[in-house]
């Protein structure tokens, strides 16, 4: 399979920003210590497998799935590549009081958080929404004081572009996480990265397509939304250049909007099933869809059910900064950056973190609440309500 030209793209990112910097890269990773949290998940992978080439001194990855872990380990160690000299996987939990002693032993130099909720469907319930603040805010805000605490060289945290101009809770979140981190309120440096969708990657809508025509199920995609498109291995790649190169409160994000397009989903499936040797057939309802596929010869057609987007805190389309943000020039190709200068206070976070923690989870309107949080820390957050979520669809 193909991705570039599934998503209508002739190469890959970065190639003159790798050869450009390479060496700095490598002698930063070789003499360095590096934890990466939630480094069993796609981008997470991405970005350890980097360090992981480069012989970082140390390289500890956690992360709370297990079989993630497991296929990482095998995946590194049955290649033809020299680990790190200090190598391991840990399954435990960042936000765990006893994750302070795990730090206080590892005396990172670069610790990477890679952790996040990142599915907009999650926000159908009060319930899931608490779990995302947690993971998204408190853990975020909880690892870097634990960097403050052990002296840390530098701390990275990876956002999202759906945090510019959020209209839905996870992209609200990611924003008020890089508000928190960039409010000048820590010793430690951090920087971020927000990209675009990572084709293919652990529970997107385009790894789905895989799982549908491996299950013989219809596909389902709106019509009227579109994404940019990244590979893991590029997002692995921002993550890279941002915790090693970026400075305070700098935000990277892919620039070469020449090379990565704004693209239709109904364009992706199509060009998907193509590299499959099968025809898209549109229909235009879910029924319709699974009744085409007891009929059609799936050897030649798939059917694809094309709906117009109704679902709560969808975007029709993605955007990597907004006009207040001060962009930053940089030496790269590929590569932008942004300078995040929160006028957030101590105060603000205080009472965000205070507000989460003493929420009553048994509330009839937990969810309403949690809005309500959100859209008082976060100015720029403008909830889109839909019709229904995105777990009632296909």
């Amino acid at each position: 399979m193909n991705i570039l030209e599934i998503l209508n793209r002739r190469e890959s990112l970065f190639r003159g920003d790798l050869l450009k910097y390479e060496q700095e890269l490598n002698d930063i990773v070789a003499n360095s210590k590096f934890l990466v949290v939630g480094g069993g998940g796609s981008i997470g992978q991405a970005v350890s497998k980097e360090l992981f080439n480069r012989r970082a001194k140390t390289l500890h990855i956690v992360d709370l799935n297990e079989n993630y872990l497991v296929e990482f380990v095998r995946d590194v160690r049955s290649s033809d590549l020299d680990a790190p000299e200090d190598f391991d996987v840990f399954a435990i939990d960042c936000g765990a009081e006893y994750f302070r002693d795990f730090m206080a032993q590892g005396q990172y130099d670069f610790v990477l958080n890679l952790s996040a909720m990142k599915h907009v469907r999650s926000e159908n319930s009060g319930f899931s929404m608490l779990r995302m603040l947690e993971t998204n805010i408190l853990n975020s805000v909880y690892i870097h004081e634990l960097c403050d605490e052990i002296g840390v060289q530098k701390y990275f945290a990876v956002s999202t572009d759906k945090a510019a101009n959020p209209v839905n809770f996870m992209g609200a979140t990611k924003r008020a996480m890089e508000m928190c981190l960039m409010a000048n309120a820590y010793v430690t440096p951090v920087s971020g990265a927000r990209f675009a969708n990572v084709a293919f990657s652990n529970g997107s809508l385009l790894e789905g397509f895989t799982r549908r025509i491996e299950k013989r199920q219809p596909i389902s995609v709106p019509s009227d939304v579109s994404r940019y498109f990244i590979t893991d291995t590029e997002a692995g790649i921002i993550c890279l250049f941002s915790s090693l190169l970026g400075k305070n409160n700098e935000i990277y994000f892919p620039k070469n909007m020449a090379e990565i397009q704004l693209t239709d989903f109904v364009t992706i499936a199509t060009n998907f099933l193509a590299s499959r040797g099968v025809e898209l057939v549109a229909c235009h309802s879910e029924e319709e869809a699974k009744h085409q596929l007891r009929k059609l010869d799936l050897e030649k057609y798939w059917p694809v059910n094309i709906f117009v987007s109704d679902t709560a805190g969808e975007k029709s389309f993605e955007e990597f900064y907004v006009k207040n943000e001060k962009l930053i020039e940089k030496e790269f190709f590929d590569l932008g950056a942004i300078k995040c200068d929160s006028q957030t206070t101590s105060e603000e976070i205080l009472k965000l973190i205070n507000n989460i923690k003493t929420i009553d989870p048994g509330s009839r309107n937990l969810r309403s609440s949690l809005l309500g949080i959100m859209k008082e820390f976060v100015p720029t957050f403008k909830h889109s309500d839909g019709n229904k979520f995105l777990n009632e669809r296909m």
